[in-house]
């Protein structure tokens, strides 16, 4: 994970290097990644934060937008398509909160 986390780190320096807009999001819940996964993908999301910050990049905080808020590890239903991947209405609460950004 280490290694990931200084790839990512790499690749946002390289975008801001080459005059690129850059912006970082976190991991979505996964609904079907069982009770082993969730304490994955929030370290995950803490290195993405992380990452953001010391770059000085904005992270979209896609994990939250698309959270049930009566079981914030798993995607609320209507949000998802299969559990994994976000239903038609899941990516048009991406999108909006995605273009919010100045």
């Amino acid at each position: 994970m280490a290694a990931a986390a200084r790839n990512l780190a790499r690749m946002v320096r390289r975008g801001k290097a080459l005059g690129l807009r850059v912006e970082l999001t976190d991991l979505l819940p996964w609904n079907t990644g069982g009770p082993l996964a969730v304490p994955l993908i929030e370290a995950l999301n803490r290195r993405i934060e992380r990452i953001g910050a010391a770059t000085r990049v904005p992270v979209l905080p896609f994990h939250a937008v698309l959270a049930d808020p009566r079981r914030p590890s798993l995607m609320k239903a209507e949000w998802t398509a299969e559990g994994i991947h976000p239903s038609i209405e899941g990516y048009r609460r991406l999108g909006e909160r995605a273009f919010r950004l100045p």
